[in-house]
């Protein structure tokens, strides 16, 4: 982490520690980037038992910073101090318990929403925490049982397969924007599900490629199918990527 965003990183953790509701406040691997890069900006999650302070109560304590907006439904702080952009997301710990303690009661939820949420926790960089709690958390992740996995799987192979046959009625009827929604959708399921058959978390959609490459199990010629389908290649029709698709999709089902 560059000296500056460590700074500021320290300075705002000391300001949210100080809050009795506040049981953890950690960093995210986004802000362990070049501050060039138009993907960093510095991320910070805090957990909490309670409310935490109200907004203008917040902004104070941030010393009133440039470009302050706040999203309510979502919980979140967002702001530039010293150039720098900031968020600062608040989770409460109840609902953070539910899916951790009961992760494959909630699997009807995860197979909407990712296991993203999962990522987050695992990956975090503990900046200041009041007890152990995020330590018992990790561990718990760690240990997830077989059936969170195959479930997941199951649930995320459904839609990809969903998303495929979609693509193929778009590619046959010329619709280019339903054809552009059906890839994507693919694409996204396909990586989820590779993702569970390695029983890794799904990380956000901007380092998707980067932990696919990583992964130890993968199909056959995986790279040069995936790599088809994302780039843009007039020399290819729809009909002729779709088939590039079924082709992808049939060697992730074979997986075991």
């Amino acid at each position: 982490m560059r000296p500056k965003v460590e700074r500021i990183a320290r300075s705002l953790t000391d300001i949210l520690a100080s809050w009795e509701s506040v049981e953890c406040v950690a960093l995210c691997e986004q802000s362990e980037g070049d501050v060039l890069d138009p993907y960093f900006a510095l991320v910070l999650d805090v957990y909490h038992r309670a409310s935490v302070p109200p907004l203008e109560e917040r902004k104070k304590a941030f010393g009133d910073p440039g470009a302050f907006e706040s999203a309510q439904v979502q919980a979140k702080d967002r702001f530039f101090l010293e150039g720098l952009p900031v968020r600062i997301e608040y989770k409460s710990i109840e609902s953070i318990e539910q899916f951790v303690s009961r992760g494959s009661e909630y699997l009807w939820i995860l197979q909407n929403s990712g296991t993203y949420i999962f990522y987050r926790l695992a990956t975090a960089t503990v900046l200041w925490q009041r007890s152990d709690w995020m330590d018992g958390v990790k561990r718990r992740l760690g240990e997830l049982s077989p059936a969170f996995w195959s479930g997941l799987r199951e649930a995320f192979q459904a839609k990809m397969e969903h998303h495929l046959a979609d693509l193929g009625a778009a590619a046959y009827q010329d619709d280019g924007f339903f054809y552009l929604v059906s890839m994507g959708g693919f694409l996204r399921y396909a990586a989820a599900t590779l993702l569970m058959i390695n029983k890794r978390f799904e990380p956000s959609h901007r380092g998707i490629e980067a932990h696919l490459n990583a992964l130890p199990q993968l199909p056959d010629d995986f790279q040069g199918r995936w790599e088809t389908l994302v780039r843009s290649d007039a020399s290819m029709s729809r009909e002729q990527k779709y088939k590039v698709a079924e082709l992808l999709a049939r060697s992730i089902v074979a997986l075991q």
